[in-house]
Protein backbone atom coordinates (compact mmCIF):
# COMPACT_ATOMS: atom_id res chain seq x y z
CA UNK A 1 0.00 0.00 0.00
CA UNK A 2 1.09 3.16 -0.92
CA UNK A 3 2.72 5.73 1.81
CA UNK A 4 0.86 8.96 2.45
CA UNK A 5 3.38 12.03 2.27
CA UNK A 6 4.26 13.43 5.90
CA UNK A 7 2.67 16.97 5.28
CA UNK A 8 3.91 18.21 9.01
CA UNK A 9 7.49 19.25 10.04
CA UNK A 10 8.71 15.89 11.55
CA UNK A 11 9.59 16.40 15.46
CA UNK A 12 8.15 20.04 15.09
CA UNK A 13 5.67 20.76 18.18
CA UNK A 14 2.82 22.17 16.92
CA UNK A 15 1.32 23.34 20.13
CA UNK A 16 4.39 25.78 20.53
CA UNK A 17 3.33 29.34 20.55
CA UNK A 18 2.90 31.77 17.14
CA UNK A 19 1.67 32.16 13.71
CA UNK A 20 0.56 29.14 11.66
CA UNK A 21 -0.68 29.58 7.59
CA UNK A 22 -3.40 27.34 6.74
CA UNK A 23 -4.82 26.38 3.50
CA UNK A 24 -7.74 23.84 3.25
CA UNK A 25 -9.46 22.28 0.10
CA UNK A 26 -12.55 21.00 -0.80
CA UNK A 27 -12.64 17.51 -1.37
CA UNK A 28 -11.83 17.18 -5.40
CA UNK A 29 -11.34 20.69 -5.55
CA UNK A 30 -15.05 21.29 -6.25
CA UNK A 31 -16.36 25.06 -5.84
CA UNK A 32 -18.57 24.37 -2.96
CA UNK A 33 -18.02 27.42 -1.22
CA UNK A 34 -18.76 30.62 -3.75
CA UNK A 35 -17.67 32.35 -6.52
CA UNK A 36 -15.60 34.88 -7.48
CA UNK A 37 -17.04 37.34 -9.68
CA UNK A 38 -14.88 40.79 -11.03
CA UNK A 39 -12.38 40.00 -7.97
CA UNK A 40 -14.70 39.92 -5.46
CA UNK A 41 -15.50 36.69 -3.34
CA UNK A 42 -19.48 36.13 -3.25
CA UNK A 43 -20.05 33.64 -0.22
CA UNK A 44 -22.71 30.83 -0.98
CA UNK A 45 -24.09 29.18 2.62
CA UNK A 46 -21.86 26.71 2.89
CA UNK A 47 -19.21 29.43 2.17
CA UNK A 48 -20.84 31.63 4.96
CA UNK A 49 -21.04 28.65 7.10
CA UNK A 50 -17.07 27.92 6.63
CA UNK A 51 -16.58 31.59 7.74
CA UNK A 52 -18.52 31.54 10.43
CA UNK A 53 -17.25 28.06 12.49
CA UNK A 54 -13.63 29.97 11.66
CA UNK A 55 -14.73 32.86 13.54
CA UNK A 56 -15.68 30.87 16.64
CA UNK A 57 -12.71 28.81 16.64
CA UNK A 58 -11.58 30.69 19.58
CA UNK A 59 -14.61 30.00 21.49
CA UNK A 60 -13.58 26.22 21.49
CA UNK A 61 -9.70 26.46 21.70
CA UNK A 62 -8.98 29.24 24.18
CA UNK A 63 -4.62 29.05 23.27
CA UNK A 64 -6.12 29.91 19.66
CA UNK A 65 -6.34 33.63 18.40
CA UNK A 66 -7.13 34.10 14.42
CA UNK A 67 -5.89 36.36 12.08
CA UNK A 68 -6.39 37.25 8.26
CA UNK A 69 -8.42 34.72 6.68
CA UNK A 70 -10.18 34.26 2.73
CA UNK A 71 -12.80 31.72 1.57
CA UNK A 72 -12.59 30.99 -1.32
CA UNK A 73 -14.71 28.74 -4.02
CA UNK A 74 -12.41 25.33 -3.80
CA UNK A 75 -10.40 26.24 -0.47
CA UNK A 76 -9.68 28.43 2.52
CA UNK A 77 -6.33 29.73 3.41
CA UNK A 78 -6.01 31.36 7.50
CA UNK A 79 -3.22 32.53 9.64
CA UNK A 80 -3.77 30.73 13.00
CA UNK A 81 -1.98 31.98 15.80
CA UNK A 82 -1.46 29.21 18.80
CA UNK A 83 -1.19 32.19 22.35
CA UNK A 84 1.64 30.90 24.96
CA UNK A 85 0.29 30.44 28.62
CA UNK A 86 1.47 33.68 29.80
CA UNK A 87 0.59 34.40 33.80
CA UNK A 88 -2.74 32.20 33.64
CA UNK A 89 -2.08 28.41 31.99
CA UNK A 90 -4.86 27.55 29.59
CA UNK A 91 -6.71 23.72 30.70
CA UNK A 92 -5.26 22.09 27.15
CA UNK A 93 -3.13 23.43 24.93
CA UNK A 94 -4.75 22.23 21.23
CA UNK A 95 -2.11 22.33 18.41
CA UNK A 96 -2.41 23.08 15.17
CA UNK A 97 -3.51 19.71 13.93
CA UNK A 98 -6.98 19.85 16.79
CA UNK A 99 -7.61 23.34 15.09
CA UNK A 100 -7.52 22.54 12.10
CA UNK A 101 -9.67 19.47 13.31
CA UNK A 102 -11.80 21.67 14.58
CA UNK A 103 -12.58 23.80 11.80
CA UNK A 104 -13.15 21.06 9.27
CA UNK A 105 -15.77 19.04 11.22
CA UNK A 106 -17.52 22.15 12.61
CA UNK A 107 -18.11 23.29 9.25
CA UNK A 108 -18.24 19.90 7.30
CA UNK A 109 -21.34 18.80 10.17
CA UNK A 110 -22.91 22.55 10.05
CA UNK A 111 -22.85 22.25 6.02
CA UNK A 112 -24.36 18.99 5.63
CA UNK A 113 -27.13 19.84 8.22
CA UNK A 114 -28.27 23.25 6.19
CA UNK A 115 -28.89 21.13 2.91
CA UNK A 116 -30.10 17.97 1.18
CA UNK A 117 -27.98 16.52 -1.81
CA UNK A 118 -24.12 15.31 -2.00
CA UNK A 119 -22.35 15.67 1.12
CA UNK A 120 -20.09 18.23 1.87
CA UNK A 121 -16.31 17.36 2.11
CA UNK A 122 -12.90 18.88 2.66
CA UNK A 123 -10.04 16.85 1.34
CA UNK A 124 -8.11 14.91 4.03
CA UNK A 125 -5.18 16.84 4.60
CA UNK A 126 -4.48 20.09 4.42
CA UNK A 127 -0.95 22.36 3.91
CA UNK A 128 0.70 24.16 7.07
CA UNK A 129 3.46 26.51 7.06
CA UNK A 130 5.28 27.75 10.26
CA UNK A 131 5.50 31.77 9.66
CA UNK A 132 8.64 32.95 10.75
CA UNK A 133 9.26 36.59 11.35
CA UNK A 134 7.28 39.90 10.83
CA UNK A 135 8.33 39.77 6.94
CA UNK A 136 6.56 36.54 6.73
CA UNK A 137 3.47 37.40 8.26
CA UNK A 138 3.39 40.80 6.08
CA UNK A 139 3.79 38.24 2.58
CA UNK A 140 1.24 35.68 3.96
CA UNK A 141 -1.79 38.45 4.80
CA UNK A 142 -0.99 40.01 1.51
CA UNK A 143 -1.19 36.98 -0.36
CA UNK A 144 -4.57 35.73 1.52
CA UNK A 145 -6.34 39.21 0.83
CA UNK A 146 -5.06 39.46 -2.65
CA UNK A 147 -6.26 36.08 -3.08
CA UNK A 148 -9.26 36.48 -5.30
CA UNK A 149 -8.10 38.89 -7.33
CA UNK A 150 -5.64 35.94 -8.59
CA UNK A 151 -8.47 33.46 -9.02
CA UNK A 152 -9.09 33.82 -12.84
CA UNK A 153 -5.67 32.79 -13.28
CA UNK A 154 -6.28 29.20 -11.15
CA UNK A 155 -6.00 26.31 -12.28
CA UNK A 156 -9.62 25.10 -10.52
CA UNK A 157 -11.57 27.93 -11.45
CA UNK A 158 -14.21 26.81 -13.22
CA UNK A 159 -14.36 29.88 -15.83
CA UNK A 160 -10.87 29.13 -17.10
CA UNK A 161 -11.35 25.26 -17.46
CA UNK A 162 -14.58 24.91 -18.75
CA UNK A 163 -15.06 23.01 -15.45
CA UNK A 164 -19.18 23.03 -13.64
CA UNK A 165 -19.48 25.19 -10.60
CA UNK A 166 -21.17 22.80 -7.81
CA UNK A 167 -22.91 24.75 -5.49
Amino acid sequence: MRQRKQQRLIHFDYTTPGAYFVTICVSDMQCKLGDVVEGQRVLNEAGELVKTCWLDLPHHYSNCDLDEFVVMPNHFHGIVRIVGNGLKPFPTQHGLPEIVRGLKTFSSRRINASKSGNPFQWQKSYYDRVIRNERELHLTREYIVNNPLSWELDKNNRDINGNELFM
